[in-house]
């Protein structure tokens, strides 16, 4: 018996156990509202999966301060920057920023003093992801949040530091509301983010380069750090001369060994948040990798690396527009 399909179809043949029988193909639907209610039906289902992603992502830096902030309100407000600063394109990619975060936290342990503060008042130890999920919250808030949210974020990161005093195992005092400390914290966290941004995203000119350093010295300032470097050359010459300050201690490398161990609600995450770690150490200069001890050769910073290539599109993916594009719809509307 012939098919029932015309000879010249040219359909693939899919043979059977036995040989003897050949089946076409499942012929597409010709039915325009089948057709509709099917591409209506994977669209539900791609947004299901990306509401489900991007919540546990957004887990990965939720902040536990207790502070709600309202990037939507109110109307006209452009906040400490506004839509056009630099700052604004920087700190929207989330994989930029995290992998920067992990290079900023580093960075800062260099210094005995600020490691010193943090070790002795901070319950990092116990609550990575708090921490990260707290620093995450002031960033995005001081960056795209209205002006009294910014401001208000800045005045109880005061009031804390303020109460945060003690000695170093060496003796030396220390206060988190010393300026040149503030300073140290803010250069390691903004030079990282920058770095973050050029290697994971795209270039930005060394004008606009200038430009974010100038615009987020500001938030510093706010907070009480002085002499604060406003471009490229003068982060490059103050990074330098903070060297000899800098020591990488036994409670250094312990903070390196929770950062690379960050442990997740989810286990599918693991293998991302590891990704992460990989790509924040591959943003450190070369004398930071070498105090931390960081700097040997591992198969795992290259398939790291190559595997930011995947995560990062898919974490955009799952985490759409974002706070940028809230804040952006904020400024828009009529006061």
């Amino acid at each position: 018996m012939a098919p029932p399909w015309p000879a010249s179809a040219h359909l693939p043949v899919y043979p059977d156990r036995d040989s003897r029988r050949i089946h076409p193909p499942l012929p597409a639907s010709t039915d325009p509202a089948a057709t509709r209610r099917q591409g209506q039906f994977l669209d539900r289902i791609a947004k299901r999966v990306r509401t489900t992603a991007g919540a546990q992502v957004r887990a990965l830096t939720r902040s536990n301060s207790g502070l709600t902030l309202d990037y939507d309100n109110p109307p006209g407000d452009a906040g400490l920057f506004g839509p056009d600063a630099i700052c604004w394109r920087v700190h929207a990619d989330f994989p930029a920023m995290l992998a920067g975060g992990v290079s900023a936290l580093l960075m800062q342990t260099l210094h005995p003093l600020a490691l010193a503060g943090v070790w002795d008042h901070s319950t990092f130890r116990a609550d990575m992801q708090g921490r990260l999920g707290r620093t995450a919250q002031f960033i995005a808030g001081t960056t795209y949040g209205s002006r009294a949210d910014a401001m208000s974020l800045i005045d109880r990161v005061r009031r804390i530091h303020a109460h945060v005093r003690g000695s170093a195992p060496d003796g030396r005092p220390y206060a988190a509301d010393d300026p040149a400390l503030l300073t140290w914290v803010h250069v390691a966290e903004v030079s990282s983010f920058l770095a973050g941004y050029l290697r994971y995203v795209g270039p930005l000119g060394e004008a606009e380069q200038d430009r974010y350093y100038n615009e987020v010295a500001q938030v510093a300032e706010l907070l009480g750090a002085t002499g604060v470097p406003r471009s490229r050359a003068a982060v490059a010459a103050y990074l330098e001369a903070m060297r000899p300050q800098l020591e990488a201690s036994a409670r250094t490398r312990e903070v390196a060994r929770l950062v690379m161990k960050l442990p997740v609600a989810n286990p599918m995450l693991v293998p991302a948040v590891r990704v992460m770690a990989h790509a924040g150490i591959a943003l450190l200069p070369d004398w930071a990798r070498q105090m931390l001890e960081l700097d040997g050769p591992s198969i795992r910073r290259p398939v790291s690396l190559a595997g930011m290539r995947v995560l990062a599109p898919t974490l955009r993916w799952a985490l759409g527009a974002g706070l940028a594009a809230r804040a952006r719809r904020r400024v828009a509307r009529a006061a």
